[in-house]
């Protein structure tokens, strides 16, 4: 099976470098071409050459722009869709999830979204958690690569339910880096080490499951380390909550928590830290204390 990959950042090379342990026909494009060499795989010249070459494409891109450019634009994955399976599996809106769906249909090739929970860790350890919307059978063709990077493939329903999933986990999520660091900013009187406090909110009922595996990180962060890799950046909570903003204005549903929470981490991207993970949230409102 050819498998063709559009997006090689963090994201998109953690899978790349999982299915290549697979021994994969693999073939990869990126809009910076280093990132696509780097993965020491085949590189094709366009995202219609990528789709050409490829049974199944995989796409994990940053945001709708990105996606629209890639798929629609000149020399776009849709140019080269014709008896393809697209597998696409960025967060975004419903609706654009939608949009790309048609186009590849209308083109001749099939179209199934796959946003997953987790980030590049269990991409490379085939621990994501898929939630896949489309045709169940398209659903079932895409599975022997699926099954390779999620260690649980959940079918939501049709093109777009997956991305509405996606959002709906998030939220919790982001909502709670914000508040941890909340939580440590009271606390900070107390004098007690950062790894201490870490491990304690890990065995209460307000520490969310993403601390015990994260501790170590937002140990170091508190303590004043700069050096962690970033896996899921501020920058893209941002964009992810402005996702959620987007779609929950247009469905007419309040989301306050997220906007109040958005609106701190635009105040954390602009004291320079977009580009840090999100560890790095908790230590920066715990260092305003």
């Amino acid at each position: 099976m050819r498998i063709g990959i559009a997006g090689i950042g963090k994201m998109g090379a953690a899978i790349a470098a999982r299915l290549q342990e697979s021994e994969e026909n693999l073939s990869v494009w990126n809009r910076s071409a280093e990132r696509a060499v780097a993965t020491r795989l085949p590189v094709a010249e366009t995202p219609h050459t990528l789709a050409l070459g490829s049974d199944i494409v995989l796409s994990c891109l940053f945001d709708e722009t990105a996606l629209k450019a890639v798929y629609l634009g000149k020399s776009g994955l849709v140019e080269g869709a014709q008896g393809k399976l697209f597998i696409e599996m960025s967060t975004v809106r419903p609706a654009t999830q939608q949009v790309l769906a048609r186009a590849i249909t209308e083109a001749g090739g099939r179209f199934i979204e796959c946003p997953v929970g987790g980030t590049t860790g269990p991409a490379r350890t085939g621990q994501l958690l898929g939630l896949a919307g489309g045709e169940l059978a398209d659903i079932e063709r895409a599975r022997p690569v699926l099954s390779k990077l999620c260690r649980r493939l959940e079918h939501m329903g049709p093109v777009g339910s997956g991305a509405l999933a996606k959002l709906a986990i998030n939220l919790p999520l982001l909502v709670f880096w914000q508040s941890f660091g909340e939580a440590l900013a009271l606390l900070g009187d107390l004098g007690k080490d950062p790894t201490w406090w870490v491990e304690l909110f890990a065995e209460t009922a307000g520490g969310a499951n993403v601390l015990k595996v994260k501790s170590a990180a937002v140990a170091a962060a508190l303590g004043g380390d700069q050096t962690i890799e970033a896996t899921f950046a501020i920058d893209a909570m941002r964009k992810d909550l402005h996702t959620l903003r987007d779609e929950a204005c247009a469905r007419g549903i309040s989301l306050p928590v997220a906007l109040q929470a958005l609106a701190a981490f635009d105040e954390a991207s602009s004291a320079g830290l977009g580009a840090h993970d999100c560890v790095y949230v908790p230590a920066f409102w715990a260092s305003r204390a």
